[in-house]
C-alpha cells in the first residue's frame, strides 16, 4: 500500500510500505476513506521538531473496518469508523475518568508500541489499529459523502475545539475569546457557539478565516494582536476582559495574548501543542485569580456526543476543510497548510 513518511524538514514521501495485517486479537485492519494534515504535523514538517529517521505521519483518519482480530467485539467489517488522534482502550483508570490521552496503554499513531511494533499512521491507504474495541468509534449506518469532512474533524480539531472551551468553562451566557484561527481555533468558536456562549469574538487576520469563524457563531472579530489586540478585545468586553479565553497556538505570544484578554477571576482553556515555549506568570495569576486548565485533548470521550451532534446536523465543522487533494498530492497538502493557502487540507487515497 501506499503512505506518506516524513524525512525532514518539508520533506514529504509517498512511498510503497508492507501491507498492514492483524498481529494481535485486539486490532483491526482499516481502509482510510479520507485523513487530513494536521497543524500539529508542520512542527516537523517546518523542523521545530527534528526528525532523525525516515517516519509515518498522520493521526487523522476515517475509514471502512476490513478485518478484526479474534477479541474485537465492538467493531466489524463493513463498519464505518472515526479514528481518534491516539489509540487508547477505553477502559482503564484514566479512560474511565475520561482523559484518553493518558490511557495506561496510550499509543501513539506512527509510534513503536509496547511490543516494539510499529503502529501505523493515518496518511495512508490502509491502517492496522491496536486496540480496536477502545480506539474506534462506528457510526449507527454507512454515511453519506458529504458528511465525511465533518466526521473526520472529530477524530482531533473539533474534539480539541471542544476541550479547550470545555477546559475554559465555557457556558450559556458567557463572553468569549479564541486566539488561533487555524482549524482547531475555528472548531473552538462553533464548540463555544454550541455551549451556549453569548459573544465570541475570534482574533484573526485573514478574510477567509474570518468568514469561517463568523459562520461558526463568531459574533466579532479582532485582527490586531499583542498589547492592541488585548486593548480591543477589552474595548468590546467592557473594560474587563473575557469570561472564557480558548488558546488554540501553543506559542509564547498566544498564551501571553490570552492571559492578557481574560477578566480577573477568568479561566484560559488552551490546546495549542506547546512547541512554541509558551509561559506561565504565576505572580500575575495569583494575583488576578485567572485560571488556566486543558492540555492534549481527549477526544475520544467527547466523541459520542459530538457525532449525534453531526449526525443531526446541529454542527458542521467538515467547513474547516477549504482544500481536498489526492493522497499522491500530499506534498502539496502539507505545503498549502505551511504557506497558509490552506486552513486544513483533506486528502482522499
Amino acid at each position: 500500500m501506499r503512505a506518506t513518511l516524513i524525512y525532514g524538514t518539508r520533506d514529504i514521501r509517498l512511498e510503497e510500505v508492507p501491507d498492514p495485517a492483524i498481529r494481535f486479537p485486539t486490532d483491526a485492519v482499516v481502509r482510510v476513506v479520507a485523513s487530513c494534515v494536521c497543524g500539529s504535523d508542520l512542527w516537523p514538517y517546518r523542523g521545530v521538531r527534528p526528525v532523525t529517521e525516515p517516519s509515518p505521519i498522520g493521526h487523522e483518519f476515517v475509514g471502512v473496518v476490513e478485518e478484526v482480530g479474534s477479541d474485537v467485539r465492538t467493531v466489524s467489517p463493513g463498519d464505518f469508523v472515526i479514528a481518534p488522534f491516539v489509540v487508547s482502550d477505553n477502559t482503564c483508570r484514566h479512560c474511565r475518568n475520561g482523559i484518553n490521552t493518558s490511557c495506561e496503554q496510550l499509543e501513539w499513531w506512527g509510534s513503536t508500541d509496547r511490543h516494539g511494533v510499529r503502529v501505523d499512521a493515518g496518511q495512508g491507504e490502509y491502517v492496522r489499529v491496536p486496540l480496536a474495541d477502545g480506539t474506534l468509534v462506528a457510526t449507527p449506518e454507512q454515511p453519506d459523502a458529504a458528511l465525511v469532512p465533518s466526521l473526520l474533524t472529530l477524530s482531533d480539531v473539533m474534539g480539541t475545539g471542544h476541550h479547550a472551551a470545555v477546559s475554559a468553562g465555557v457556558t450559556t451566557g458567557s463572553t468569549v475569546v479564541v486566539v488561533g484561527d487555524g482549524a482547531v481555533g475555528l472548531c473552538a468558536v462553533l464548540a463555544a457557539r454550541r455551549l451556549g456562549a453569548e459573544r465570541i469574538i475570534a482574533m484573526s487576520r485573514h478574510a477567509d478565516r474570518q468568514a469561517v469563524a463568523r459562520e461558526f457563531g463568531a459574533t466579532d472579530i479582532v485582527a490586531e494582536r499583542g498589547g492592541e489586540g488585548v486593548a480591543a478585545v477589552k474595548d468590546l468586553l467592557g473594560g474587563i476582559g473575557a469570561d472564557a479565553v480558548l488558546e488554540c497556538v501553543g506559542t509564547k505570544e498566544s498564551m501571553a495574548q490570552a492571559l492578557d484578554s481574560t477578566r480577573p477571576g477568568g479561566f484560559v482553556g488552551y490546546v495549542g501543542v506547546p512547541a512554541g515555549g509558551p509561559e506561565l506568570p504565576i505572580q500575575k495569576m495569583f494575583g488576578t485569580n485567572v485560571n488556566v486548565a486543558g492540555g492534549v485533548a481527549p477526544v475520544r470521550a467527547y466523541l459520542p456526543e459530538l457525532l449525534d451532534d453531526v449526525l443531526k446536523g446541529a454542527i458542521d465543522p467538515g467547513r474547516v476543510f477549504d482544500v481536498e487533494l489526492p493522497l499522491d498530492q500530499v506534498a502539496e497538502a502539507y505545503a498549502a497548510m505551511d504557506e497558509r493557502r490552506a486552513i486544513k487540507t483533506l486528502l482522499r487515497p
